[in-house]
């Protein structure tokens, strides 16, 4: 199917690293890239495999000065498999001339396809077809096959199958000067003479690692004899399987790999169970099946259907794809965070960032269990937060800016500048608004989940620890009559402290203050949920006192939002004393000025001397928030809030925003659909190929971009629907872009799956007749209607639900 398809016709060596993440192949627990498996890691091609929690410290010197990066680990290259004709060296593609060469993703299989014809120097010319999966069905499991056919001659043949512990961490141009060895060997096995396994041991974290590989030759259905030998060292093994072929009669490889890690429960030796696994393991035509049928029930779940663009249709299920690799019902007993850069390459060397505040809402109303198990990765992590808060002197929880295997803060404190080449301070661990999100996400799970024991398990424990750390890093101006909050960033991330100051971080950041405002007075409300006697408990675990309860209400009252030019609300105290960046002049000079931090820096200047913004800071409040509940929370601090303040304010800031973080086009084209269609589509569309045409000048084929990924689906999903719950209602009030008119999908809201359908002017919604449903209430504006299991109703929207003008 074509929607489900994404094709490359010719190799391209420039392109072949931005191919192999987005053709990557993974299920929710491990995730390898889509690299050939007869290339090595040679600049061109980088075969990596990434399973979630699998990190390892490392330290390196630059100039005298230790640094310690913490790593996602690139894990053993277990995709080998090399062709020898007649005794020759193993085939590679740039050594060999290409007679044709297409190289595919099923979206829908979750299957990565190759399929070429080479002739080789002494002119044979072979036809390979590869084919593999990462196992959606049995997630410990993966298989490659080959269908190998010798089109104008007949001779002896070597596979080439092993599995490769010699790799590195080396995925990223600008971390190559940092320490990237991170697995130590421990052993090689065989297990029988069909499987060859490896067990390596991560160097500082110390967690085991092994895979096995039983490889296989057939013609038809009928096994073929092959002689077969071994080579082994501490850190690789291989098996060579040598056999004669016949002109135009193809032979099947079959390579079936199993994984294990000393984290995975019922383990005990991961390289016995490895072993074990693999030996038992069915052929790769029943494996197959068994993962497109899990698949299948996945997509039932998550699709969209887009009926009127074919290209919005493919991109949007390839982002769905994306994420059901990185995120599964695998992924919730896994202790799992959400890298920002998913499981497919080393940027952001595998940390879990805010992102998550986009990835959430298109998975909590799919497969809310999958959030639930992603929000426990930051409830094991609380004891860090409270450390972290305790050791800067504040109360609470202080979660990190960035986060890896344990909770810690894995911020660099200095990074590379790829335009001046050098290495420059790195203040973004004062992004404390990472504790605001974690907050919201906490929330609107809830909001759509209804899940009362996880609230009082787990997440209303965070949420206090949250609210009182902002109570302790606020201050009270008693001029102002006001709570401020000093020393820390907001989401934009090109103004780090003031000009020619020597404090880091800035005053009043209005993103930050408003989001403390506004959980300050849910907290209350979230002890209110509770059963008496949890509450009670609660209170009395954390010392949670009335007064402090007092505190946070006066704090909902009384945080401070810095306001200039009538009405536009500052993006911290003293934006309005800033220069006026010459925008035209910058884009007429350097073109892409999406890095403008770096851009500035290399030419000496500095960044925080100006109007401007890498992303979305203040206009996040904008997208965060429905309008009413943004007045609320306004009028509720005593500020104006008027019917054109969202307009004015998201207005300004575009205008000084260079969008530099593909988030913020995500961001801009939600807040843009209610004022601005147009341009809110074009955001969108920007977004939605944003890493197929890797707009950031490179940056993709080191991992895809979880959130913006996730973001365009949450735009179709929640931002042109307008969907919002209040009261337990789900409300709809939809603004869509024609070219969505016919959109449909499923959703489950507090248990209860729907499908949403806007067709013909109406809003459809239905309830499954079967399973366990339970009634649930939706609406539009005033019109709230109760809807039982087996029932539809329809609304009839408001000039069609069709946002204008038309897009062409």
């Amino acid at each position: 199917m074509k929607d489900f398809a994404l094709t490359f016709d010719g190799f391209d060596p420039a392109e072949e690293g931005l191919r192999e993440a987005l053709t990557s192949t993974g299920n929710g627990y491990l995730c390898s890239r889509g690299t050939a498996e007869w290339e090595d890691a040679d600049g061109v091609h980088y075969p990596g495999t990434y399973v979630h929690g699998i990190y390892n410290r490392e330290t390196t010197i630059l100039g005298g000065l230790p640094v310690l990066n913490e790593d996602l680990v690139n894990l053993p290259n277990w995709l080998v498999l090399k062709l020898r004709i007649e005794g020759e060296d193993a085939i590679r593609l740039a050594d060999v001339e290409l007679l044709s060469y297409r190289h595919e993703l099923d979206i829908h299989q979750a299957t990565v396809i190759r399929d070429l014809r080479f002739r080789d120097h002494a002119g044979r010319e072979t036809a390979l077809r590869s084919r593999r999966f990462v196992s959606m069905a049995d997630v410990h499991h993966a298989g490659i096959e080959w269908t190998l056919t010798p089109q104008n001659w007949s001779g002896r043949v070597e596979l080439i199958s092993a599995i490769d512990g010699r790799v590195t961490n080396k995925g990223v141009a600008r971390y190559k000067p940092l320490e990237g060895r991170h697995l130590d060997p421990v052993s090689p096995r065989t297990f029988g003479p069909e499987v060859i396994a490896l067990k390596v041991q991560t160097r500082q974290s110390n967690l085991y690692v092994s895979h096995a590989a039983r490889t296989r030759v057939f013609e038809g259905d009928e096994p073929v004899a092959v002689e077969r030998g071994l080579y082994q060292m501490e850190d690789y093994i291989h098996q060579v399987l040598a056999f004669d072929v016949h002109q135009g009669t193809p032979v099947r490889v079959e390579k079936m790999v199993a994984f294990i890690n000393s984290r995975d429960p019922a383990t005990s030796d991961t390289l016995e169970r490895a072993g074990t696994s693999a030996l038992r393991y069915s052929d790769f035509s029943d494996a197959l099946q068994r993962h497109v049928s899990a698949s299948d029930e996945l997509w039932r779940d998550c699709d969209m259907v887009v009926p009127g663009d074919d290209r919005v249709q493919l991109l949007l299920r390839l982002h769905i794809g994306h994420l059901m690799q990185v995120c599964s019902h695998h992924t919730v007993d896994l202790d799992a965070g959400v890298p920002a850069r998913g499981l497919n390459g080393e940027a952001y060397r595998g940390h879990v960032f805010w992102d998550e505040l986009y990835v959430y809402p298109f998975l909590t109303f799919r497969m809310p269990e999958v959030t639930r198990g992603l929000l426990m990765y930051r409830y094991r992590r609380l004891g860090a937060a409270q450390a972290a808060a305790h050791d800067a002197g504040l109360r609470g929880a202080m979660f990190p800016w960035q986060s890896g295997s344990d909770g810690k803060e894995e911020t660099q404190r200095i990074h590379l500048n790829p335009l001046s080449g050098r290495w420059e301070p790195d203040l973004s661990h004062n992004q404390r608004h990472v504790s605001a999100a974690i907050f919201y996400n906490i929330w609107h799970y809830f909001q759509a989940t209804n899940d009362l024991a996880f609230l009082a398990d787990y997440g209303a424990e965070m949420m206090l620890e949250i609210a009182r750390f902002w109570a302790s890093i606020a201050v009270f101006n008693a001029e102002r009559g006001r709570y401020e909050i000093h020393g820390v960033m907001g989401p934009d991330e090109f103004h780090e402290k003031y000009p020619d100051s020597t404090e880091d971080g800035l005053r009043n950041n209005a993103y930050t203050n408003v989001m403390v405002a506004w959980l300050c007075r849910l907290a209350h409300d979230v002890l209110a949920l509770l059963p008496k006697s949890r509450a009670e408990a609660l209170c009395e675990r954390l010392d949670l006192t009335d007064e402090e309860l007092t505190g946070w209400e006066d704090m909902s009252r009384r945080m401070y939002v810095p306001f200039h030019d009538d009405g536009i609300i500052s993006q911290f105290e003293g934006y309005e004393d800033l220069e006026e960046l010459d925008w035209d002049a910058y884009r007429a000079k350097y073109g892409n000025i999406q890095r403008l931090d770096r851009i500035l820096r290399a030419e000496g200047d500095d960044p925080n001397r100006y109007k401007l913004a890498k992303q979305a800071d203040t206009v996040m409040l904008f997208f965060l928030f429905a309008e009413d509940e943004l007045a609320e929370i306004f009028e509720r601090l005593d500020y104006a809030y008027c019917s054109d303040t969202a307009r004015r304010n998201i207005a300004y800031y575009d205008r000084r925003t260079s969008h530099g973080s593909t988030l913020s086009f995500v961001t801009h084209a939600g807040v843009l659909a209610a004022y601005d269609p147009r341009s809110s589509w074009e955001r969108f569309l920007v977004a939605l190929e944003s890493d197929l045409r890797d707009i950031q000048g490179g940056t993709t084929q080191e991992g895809i971009h979880m959130g913006v990924m996730c973001g365009t689906l949450d735009l179709v999903q929640r931002s042109y629907p307008r969907i919002h719950i209040r009261d337990g209602v789900l409300y709809f009030d939809p603004r869509l872009p024609r070219r969505l008119d016919g959109l449909r999908f499923a959703m489950t809201f507090r248990g209860t799956p729907l499908m949403v359908a806007f067709e013909g002017g109406c809003l459809r919604l239905s309830v499954h007749p079967e399973g366990v449903s339970r009634p649930v209430r939706v609406g539009i504006g005033s019109d709230v209607r109760d809807l039982c299991p087996g029932e539809s109703t329809s609304f009839v929207l408001k000039n069609n639900g069709l946002a204008e003008p038309l897009v062409t």
